[in-house]
């Protein structure tokens, strides 16, 4: 009898990265219409998510933001869960790796925000998007029984070398301070990472999903509260209507519905081929960064988009192929 695991790199979004993948291979059949529209959706929403958080920094500080947006999608989840009838309690032995977990992930959303001063939307999303590649390097010792391919040793070579470039170009509007903001996000990136390592080496790859996100929104309610206090940050005057939107769009959108859809998602379809397509969130989010807040492009920073991008798809190669001759007419 052989024991299912999951894929050894999942494009998730970086909240859920440490979040197990239930079923991965739930449904082995190809992906139909309706995955693929849900896919596109959530990777744009997933890409616009630190477009939001800089939309509503001239009122409401980063930190505090998180902290909303931590309290809100966890009164959300719990209603969730208790109409759903998904327990809560700590027999089953996660509440140790929950701790752990909920506390690494409330870090790196304030390492996140806090970021987001410094460094521009655009670049945040790509760094953001190299979690994959630290699972990769870190679970060659964390996790033993995962055999990488030739892909994948490809892929993390290539996005290396583009995270290099994106740290050597020099935008002309770029603060002096955005090379800080860069490491913030790669640390944040590595923290994902191993928020992944934890919830599958740990007993809440056989929890509920719905519990392990409350274990991370629920711990990053009282961390980032204290993030908060310790950085002096406070909102001055009433937020604009703008920025409650923005509130309302990571809150309820972003970290509930679309979390939840995710998970929704890989319960009926196979997790590997579901993952196929979130190579278009760090696309959508440079999209997003250049035109809604007019964040400069520069040749070199483009480059490095396409090369991370390149590097964190390649392992999804045979998937993507597989997509594309479900998609493509048959021949006569």
């Amino acid at each position: 009898m052989t024991t299912q695991q999951t894929p050894a790199v999942l494009h998730t979004p970086t909240e859920v990265a440490g979040a197990p993948a239930a079923r991965p291979d739930a449904a082995p059949g190809p992906l139909d219409l309706l995955a693929i529209v849900l896919m596109v959706i959530l990777c744009l929403s997933w890409g616009l998510n630190q477009v939001a958080v800089k939309l509503a920094l001239p009122d409401v500080p980063p930190v505090i933001q998180a902290t909303i947006r931590a309290v809100g999608a966890t009164v959300l989840l719990a209603i969730w869960m208790r109409l759903r009838g998904v327990a809560f309690d700590f027999a089953d032995g996660t509440l140790k790796p929950g701790l752990l977990i909920g506390v690494l992930f409330a870090v790196q959303f304030v390492l996140i925000y806090r970021g987001l001063l410094y460094t521009s939307a655009s670049r945040s999303v790509v760094y953001l998007s190299t979690a994959p590649i630290f699972v990769v390097i870190a679970a060659r010792w964390f996790l033993p029984s995962e055999r990488f391919t030739p892909l994948q040793w490809g892929g993390l070579s290539v996005s290396f070398v583009g995270i290099i470039l994106a740290f050597g170009e020099a935008s002309p509007f770029a603060k002096p301070e955005q090379a800080l903001g860069n490491i913030m996000m790669l640390i944040a990136a590595i923290g994902a990472a191993g928020t992944t390592l934890i919830a599958k080496a740990s007993v809440l790859s056989r929890a509920p999903c719905e519990k392990t996100l409350l274990y991370q929104l629920g711990a990053a309610v009282p961390v980032s509260a204290l993030a908060a206090a310790v950085l002096g940050e406070h909102i001055e005057s009433m937020p604009s209507n703008l920025s409650i939107a923005s509130l309302t769009f990571q809150t309820a959108w972003v970290v509930f519905i679309t979390y939840l859809l995710w998970y929704g998602l890989i319960q009926h379809y196979s997790a590997n081929r579901l993952a196929a397509l979130t190579f278009l969130t760090p696309l959508f989010g440079v999209a997003a960064g250049y035109l809604v807040l007019d964040e400069p492009m520069t040749p070199w920073f483009l480059t490095a988009v396409a090369m991370v991008t390149v590097g964190t798809s390649l392992p999804r190669v045979p998937d993507l192929l597989a997509l594309r001759s479900r998609l493509s007419p048959p021949r006569r």
